[in-house]
């Protein structure tokens, strides 16, 4: 089942004239106040956030995992949702793959097939914190006590050759970069050598550098706990900035917004990363307590308001042209629910930071009037831009109402008459 924009106008036609109505009403005060409303509809309307395929499938904790039905069962099935997902909301024109979790016998075909649903490929992610049979065999060499911080150098040899398969994957998907992201650390102290570790990813990532095409990038990722909770070869933007650095200049540093210690000021860690030019990505979502992946701006709204406001400032007025993707794990909701709801918020933010009369917050700051610079601040945040994000959707032929849309169309009604009800998402 493909989600048509004839079937989203057709479920959406008593919507059309109180949206026209609101985005009037919205227009008219942008326009008093100098804002240009057309510049903001457009900046939303070409943003595009990835769908990664491990998202399209319910999530789960240690205790349990709860398939919602209908689930997509092949990669097919997994690019079907994610053009469902992007007829809804027109953002999300790309998926991530993770191999071996996604590993299609071929390729070629896949692209096609793909293309033909209106999607393509963002950044291949490579797993190197699990054993997977695909690339183990007889787990003879294995990444219990790490991968590329291994002290056995036949496990980092084939952390190695694995990402390396999954750049030759990539580049026969069209994919432009890959994502790292290592579980390599220390549970207990003493159980390996800080520095030693530290160099081995840093030679590993250097290797698989060197191999990457011309145009790629190379993502580092941090995260301080999980897998290992003593400690992280790669805890934080810091160390993502090292190992990125002596890796080559086609890396760049990969910001998870759940990889963080609470509190974390995550804006400033964009702002210090933008400034030495190795701020190459994010994976949008939220958390109460650490990497939580729940929906984008559910927790911290205001927090992800400013971390857009920075990138925006980075982007001269628009998104930089970045990679960008969205990394949450729905227990309880619809899958592609959340992805709606995760989208939404991120056009919403977007909306809001290009709000910001940045003129005055500038001279608030230069004045030392912090009182002042909050006003402007909340001025765009309290905005309700709700009006130009649905009209930038509707302009894409998309929803102006994703998540209603959805369900009035019935598309897990009918995911899970064809897929079954006990279907599982694959790779997870």
């Amino acid at each position: 089942m493909r989600i048509t924009t004839e079937q989203i106008a057709e479920v959406e036609s008593d919507r059309v004239a109180d949206h026209e109505a609101d985005l009037r009403a919205v227009a008219d005060v942008g326009t008093r106040r100098g804002v240009d409303v057309e510049a903001v509809i457009e900046a939303v309307r070409h943003f595009s956030v990835a769908a990664p395929s491990w998202a399209v499938g319910t999530g789960g904790t240690r205790f349990g995992r709860f398939p919602s039905g209908g689930e997509p069962r092949t990669i097919e099935e997994k690019i079907d949702d994610v053009a469902a997902l992007h007829a809804l909301t027109g953002a999300n024109r790309t998926v991530s793959l993770h191999v071996p979790w996604d590993d299609p016998e071929d390729p070629e075909a896949l692209h096609t097939y793909a293309r033909e649903a209106g999607i393509g490929f963002d950044a291949m992610n490579s797993n190197t914190f699990q054993d997977n049979s695909s690339t183990t065999g007889d787990f003879a060499v294995s990444y219990k006590f790490g991968s590329m911080a291994n002290a056995d150098a036949a496990v980092r040899k084939q952390a190695v050759e694995h990402n390396l398969e999954v750049i030759e994957l990539g580049k026969r998907l069209g994919a432009n970069a890959l994502t790292v992201w290592l579980g390599d650390g220390m549970n207990h102290p003493g159980q390996a050598d800080f520095r030693r570790q530290f160099e081995r990813v840093a030679d590993c990532l250097h290797q698989v550098h060197d191999a990457l095409p011309d145009g790629w990038r190379l993502f580092t990722e941090h995260k301080p706990y999980e897998p290992a909770f003593y400690s992280s070869v790669n805890p934080d933007w810091g160390s993502s900035l090292l190992l990125a650095q002596a890796a080559g200049a086609q890396a760049r540093c990969l910001v998870d917004l759940g990889h963080h210690l609470p509190n974390t000021n995550i804006e400033q860690i964009v702002s210090r990363l933008a400034m030495v030019r190795r701020l190459g990505g994010f994976h949008f979502n939220d958390s109460k307590y650490g990497d939580d992946d729940l929906t984008v701006g559910s927790i911290h709204p205001y927090q992800f308001f400013l971390i857009v406001l920075e990138l925006v400032k980075i982007g001269d007025g628009a998104m930089p042209d970045l990679s960008y993707m969205i990394d949450a794990s729905h227990n309880l909701k619809d899958p592609l629910e959340d992805l709606a709801q995760a989208t939404d918020q991120i056009q919403v933010s977007i909306a809001q930071a290009m709000l910001v009369d940045r003129p005055a917050l500038e001279a608030a700051q230069e004045s030392n009037d912090p009182a002042r610079a909050a006003e402007v601040l909340h001025a765009a945040y309290r905005a309700d831009v709700r009006p130009l994000v649905a009209e930038a959707r509707r302009r894409n032929g998309a929803a102006l109402d994703p998540l209603t849309a959805f369900r009035s169309i019935g598309y897990r009604k009918e995911m899970t008459r064809e897929r079954g009800a006990g279907s599982t998402a694959i790779g997870l």
